[in-house]
């Protein structure tokens, strides 16, 4: 049996979304049917106005409804320091610890040779002109995620950053606040080894 098209089109609508396969997809299209029509067109208001009124920050690559963003602008920064991360989410991340108050910069993605992703297609440029332009910066934190495109984004700017001679260090990876040891994989425990701090 097929589906009336405006649900087939609402499915499929769905289905775009990462994550969300034919199944989840039908259950979303059919709990969005049963919504107050009210709810509904918030929702797709709330749609249209993101994707309209956000932007990218012309500084950090941040999302943003003003350029520049608010953390670019903020004097109070550490403008000595900037955390190099993978997606606009993982600032708000860093930013609900409330423990670091350098700069930013999003890459918006990660270096893949197997999905054709190479330095030009990340915002790297946009970093090391940032670098260039602005002397009082003396370290870039790298905060990719630690997978085997994280890791080689890392090694590649520590290589292209470290000859200008700003320190360039990694976030520490390993054993995760309340996690036993026995339960971790092999490459956590060597990462908590290599990430080990003095008492």
């Amino acid at each position: 049996m097929q589906y009336p098209e405006p649900i087939a089109q609402l499915i499929e609508s769905y289905m775009k979304l990462p994550g969300i396969g034919q199944k989840s997809a039908t259950r979303l299209a059919f709990y969005t049917l049963g919504m107050d029509e009210e709810d509904v067109t918030g929702f797709a208001q709330a749609l249209i106005a993101a994707k309209r009124d956000l932007q990218f920050c012309s500084v950090c690559g941040n999302i943003t409804e003003a350029d520049p963003c608010v953390i670019c602008q903020d004097p109070s920064r550490d403008q000595t320091t900037i955390l190099v991360v993978e997606q606009s989410k993982d600032v708000m991340s860093m930013e609900n610890t409330r423990e670091y108050h350098g700069l930013y910069h999003v890459l918006h993605g990660v270096l893949s040779p197997m999905d054709g992703k190479g330095p030009d297609d990340i915002n790297i440029a946009s970093l090391i002109k940032r670098l260039q332009e602005n002397e009082v910066i003396t370290e870039v934190i790298v905060a990719t995620n630690a997978n085997a495109e994280g890791e080689a984004t890392a090694m590649y700017l520590a290589r292209m950053l470290k000859p200008a001679g700003i320190k360039v260090t990694r976030l520490a990876h390993g054993l995760a606040v309340g996690s036993d040891i026995d339960y971790a994989d092999e490459m956590t425990l060597i990462k908590a080894v290599e990430g080990r701090t003095e008492l």
